[in-house]
């Protein structure tokens, strides 16, 4: 046996253990930037957590001085920052893995300058990190009283809701505020439930903050929704991402917006002065293009009739080369006074593009003091809640 643990191939394999320790430090962090942690069972979570850190610290003692173990002891700290920070107070489940991290890279067998040297550049983060972090919370800190007056979930179970009031030292500044986020992204595990961050949306704000609070869900179908909305008005529109107009056949060509129209310009397409602002290029007559410095080749794509010196010097392009709509970008489109406006009239959409657009046949609607504030419809069409994508941004520290 003693031969066994002897074997280099044997503490090669044992080192292992210590990758996964650190990989779970490194899931925690992504989950700690992402999510919010509800933690069940704080006593067991923490018996756990201890017993698989002293079974790890005893297994990446025993490799210490292999490769693997002496970059995952380097790792496990720096990994941790943003747990301790963002779960600031779970105690039960930080302190063992801090512990363990911290043992590890003191007692692995890297050399004693690049543990001086990391152990310094790790405590340098930490120090500076959690005073820039309290003191960016402090900062944004909101001093008004908050209190959820009510909670649940739809009768779908696909989305959740909860209405809180703010109050406010003059009782006429205060709000009632419904949020709304989806019921179906959150990760379950033994001991916590990891929630999405910033997926709550705001679908009704009353002021002052309102004393009756009356929440009701009906279950509608499609068809039903688009009649009641259309009824309502012909020119309501729904910005439909690229990658919605794409599954639709439609392309930016279909929309681009001309803005800041001159009095002449309009005057030339036989407008009154208040007559637009903005129109779909689209709907400009072939004839008129010209005077946007535009016109339309024999495909039917947009080109620049005359570019001008500063526009060919940004862009490097050589003079004489036709430049076409589709090549430039947002930015560059903006010197002609285009924008990409990803809008669509709603009685445009035929039921079958809906359903092609992921809108399901039926879904929850809901209704505040017996007013609608969210349709399940319009909240799948402009993608309110985007659960598949991580983006950094520093609401995700607030």
């Amino acid at each position: 046996m003693k031969r066994f643990f002897a074997n280099v191939w044997t503490k090669r394999a044992f080192a292992l253990v210590s990758v996964l320790y650190a990989a779970g430090a490194c899931s925690l962090c992504w989950y700690s930037l992402f999510y919010d942690i509800h933690i069940h069972g704080s006593v067991s979570q923490s018996l756990i957590i201890i017993a698989i850190s002293v079974m790890a610290l005893v297994v990446m003692l025993y490799t210490r001085r292999q490769i693997l173990t002496r970059i995952s002891s380097f790792v496990i700290l720096p990994a941790m920052l943003p747990v301790v920070l963002l779960y600031f107070g779970h105690w039960g489940m930080i302190i063992p893995i801090v512990v363990t991290g911290l043992l590890i890279m003191l007692l692995s067998g890297a050399g004693e300058g690049a543990k001086t040297a990391l152990g310094t550049i790790t405590l340098l983060m930490y120090v500076f990190g959690a005073l820039g972090y309290f003191l960016f919370t402090s900062f944004f800190v909101i001093s008004d009283k908050t209190e959820v007056v009510a909670e649940g979930v739809s009768p779908s179970g696909r989305y959740r809701y909860r209405v809180v009031n703010t109050i406010t030292e003059d009782p006429q500044n205060g709000s009632t505020a419904v949020y709304v986020e989806p019921n179906y992204a959150d990760k379950e595990f033994l001991f916590a439930t990891f929630t999405l961050k910033n997926m709550e949306r705001v679908v009704d704000l009353t002021r002052p903050a309102s004393e009756e609070i009356n929440i009701e869900w009906k279950t509608k179908t499609r068809a039903e929704i688009t009649q009641e909305l259309n009824a309502k008005s012909e020119n309501i529109v729904v910005r439909l991402s690229d990658k919605a107009l794409e599954k639709l056949g439609i392309t930016d060509a279909d929309h681009y917006t001309l803005y800041g129209i001159s009095s002449a310009q309009k005057r030339a397409l036989g407008k009154k002065e208040s007559d637009f602002n903005d129109i779909l290029l689209a709907d400009v007559p072939d004839d008129k293009l010209s005077v946007f410095n535009l016109a339309k080749d024999e495909s039917g794509a947009y080109y620049v009739i005359q570019p001008t010196p500063e526009f060919l010097a940004e862009t490097g392009i050589m003079e004489g080369t036709r430049i076409y709509l589709r090549d430039l970008t947002e930015t560059q489109l903006r010197a002609y006074h285009i924008i990409i406006d990803n809008a669509i009239y709603l009685n445009t959409l035929t039921d079958a593009q809906l359903a092609q657009l992921g809108v399901p046949e039926s879904g929850d609607v809901m209704y505040f003091n017996g007013n609608v504030c969210f349709r399940y419809y319009v909240a799948e069409i402009e993608e309110y809640f985007d659960t598949e994508s991580r983006h950094f941004s520093l609401d995700l520290l607030s």
